[in-house]
């Protein structure tokens, strides 16, 4: 087999490309598209760790890090130290970070559409149940 017929690569092709497109409907919320994923975690459950993050994400630390700075700097999060523990920070998310929230679920509705688009709705589930078998999450 080539590698251009294989699965790996059409996916990985694909990701780059879903990748970018994201990337231009979020940018409209202010957002880049690796600060999307941390924002969804913190939406879930506010006052997480940085450590949980990069776990719940799969994302070294470091990776996590550069992408709170982002959000830092952008006002979306904040830092807080716990009074329990000096060394423990946590992220919580700022009134500019609860307000996006909206505007990114409509955003990523967009999205959505875009990405099934020309599919038929069971072919939208079907790919959407491989996906979530190839992460070894059920839906």
């Amino acid at each position: 087999m080539k590698i251009e017929d294989s699965v790996s690569y059409l996916l990985a092709k694909l990701t780059v490309s879903h990748r970018n497109l994201i990337e231009k409907y979020v940018t409209d919320v202010g957002l880049h598209s690796g600060q999307v994923f941390v924002m969804m975690e913190l939406w879930k459950k506010d006052g997480q760790r940085q450590i949980d993050l990069a776990e719940k994400l799969n994302l070294a630390p470091p990776t996590v890090n550069k992408i709170l700075g982002g959000l830092l700097e952008a006002d979306f999060v904040k830092r807080e130290r716990f009074e329990d523990d000096a060394r423990s920070t946590r992220i919580f998310l700022t009134d500019k970070g609860n307000e996006i929230k909206d505007a990114l679920e409509s955003k990523w509705a967009e999205l959505e559409e875009q990405t099934v688009m020309g599919m038929t709705p069971t072919e939208a589930l079907i790919l959407k149940q491989l996906l979530a078998k190839m992460m070894g999450a059920d839906i």
